[in-house]
């Protein structure tokens, strides 16, 4: 029977990330470099500033990139809410 996602290489973490709340996309992503011996996922990161030090306008940009619906009517605190949910 076919999955109705990607391949996960590990499967295990992928379902603790999903359990924890995680979306498909971000556990997989994570499941996946925590698999390979070349990546490390705990080291990535920390190149952009903490969303709180973003701009309201630069965070709709954000989410407009990522399709968050109802964007248009968030304030800047909601705006964070969504990308950290997404």
């Amino acid at each position: 029977m076919a999955k109705d996602r990607p391949s996960i290489k590990d499967e295990d973490t992928y379902e603790a990330l999903r359990a924890d709340g995680a979306s498909k996309q971000k556990a997989a992503a994570i499941a996946n470099a925590k698999a390979s011996d070349d990546q490390n996922p705990s080291r990535k990161g920390g190149k952009q500033p903490p969303y709180e030090e973003w701009t309201r306008d630069a965070l709709y940009e954000r989410a407009q990139e990522l399709d968050i619906d109802g964007r248009s009517d968030m304030d800047k605190s909601e705006l964070i809410e969504a990308l950290r949910s997404t």
